[in-house]
C-alpha cells in the first residue's frame, strides 16, 4: 500500500455539509470532486496544467479505480496525496491517496490518462509535455484501473438527459458527473461495495440522453452508458 512519502504534492480539506449523503458521509462523486481538484493544482505547480490549453491540448481522464476503506463525514479534515505514477504508451498513470488527521487512509484510487491534441482530438505521447521527475516514463504503477467487462443479468435500464450542471471546461461532461449518476442508482437500490472502476469511452454533449443499463454477475454490478449506439461510459460496482 503506498505511503505518504511516495507522493509528490498534497492538499487540505474540509468536508462540507454539501458534500454528504444523508448518512454524513461524503459522497464518492465529491470525492472525486477533490482527488481532480488536487490533480489540477499538482500539475498548475510545475506547468503542465492549465497552460496546456493555451498550446491546443488538454488531458482526458480514461479510467479511475477507487478503493474506499473508510470514507469521511461532514466536517472531518483530510489530506489529499498525488503522485504522477509512470507512463506506458499514451497514458500517463495517477494515484491519489485521501487520510484523516491521525494519517489513516480513507482512500485510494488510480487513475490513467490521455493528453489529446485540442482540434484533432488525436492522442499524443505524455512524455512530450511531462515532466520526467514527476511522471518517469519507464516507470509502471503498483495496480492500473482495469477495463470493464459488460456481463450479468440485465436488472434495471433508465434514461437520463445531460444538463448544463453537468458539463466541464471542455463543454462535455465532467467525469465526476457520470461517477454521480451510477452513485444514485446504486444508492437507491441499497447497494454499498467498497470498490468502484469507471471507464470513460466518449464524450457526452449538452442534451444527449444517455441510457444506463445496470447489470449484475454475482456480487458485481456493472453499469453501460449510451448515447444511441455510441458507448460514453463503463462502470463497476465491487
Amino acid at each position: 500500500m503506498s505511503h505518504a512519502s511516495t507522493f509528490q504534492y498534497e492538499k487540505d480539506f474540509e468536508i462540507g455539509s454539501f458534500q454528504v449523503h444523508p448518512s454524513g458521509k461524503i459522497r464518492l462523486s465529491c470525492v472525486a470532486d477533490l482527488f481532480q481538484e488536487s490533480s489540477w493544482g499538482h500539475a498548475d505547480s510545475a506547468d503542465f496544467g492549465r497552460n496546456l490549453m493555451e498550446n491546443g491540448q488538454m488531458w482526458v481522464l480514461s479510467r479511475m479505480d477507487f478503493h474506499c476503506f473508510n470514507l469521511p463525514s461532514w466536517g472531518d479534515h483530510v489530506k489529499v496525496y498525488t503522485a504522477g505514477r509512470g507512463v506506458e504508451k499514451l497514458f500517463a498513470f495517477r494515484e491519489f491517496m485521501m487520510t484523516d488527521e491521525e494519517d489513516n487512509i480513507l482512500a485510494l484510487c488510480m487513475t490513467s490518462y490521455l493528453l489529446l491534441n485540442m482540434e484533432s482530438k488525436r492522442p499524443m505521447r505524455p512524455e512530450q509535455v511531462l515532466p520526467s521527475q514527476l511522471f518517469d516514463p519507464l516507470e509502471k504503477p503498483d495496480w492500473q484501473a482495469a477495463k470493464v467487462k459488460v456481463e450479468g443479468d440485465l436488472i434495471a435500464s433508465e434514461k437520463l438527459m445531460v444538463r448544463y450542471s453537468d458539463l466541464d471546461l471542455n463543454d462535455h461532461v465532467n467525469n465526476t458527473s457520470y461517477i454521480l449518476w451510477v452513485e444514485n442508482i446504486l444508492k437507491e437500490r441499497n447497494i454499498e461495495k467498497a470498490k468502484f472502476l469507471i471507464n470513460f469511452q466518449a464524450e457526452c454533449m449538452l442534451g444527449e440522453v444517455v441510457e444506463i443499463n445496470l447489470y449484475q454477475k454475482e456480487d458485481r454490478f456493472i453499469f453501460q452508458g449510451l448515447v444511441g449506439a455510441k458507448l460514453v461510459f463503463l462502470a463497476e460496482a465491487y
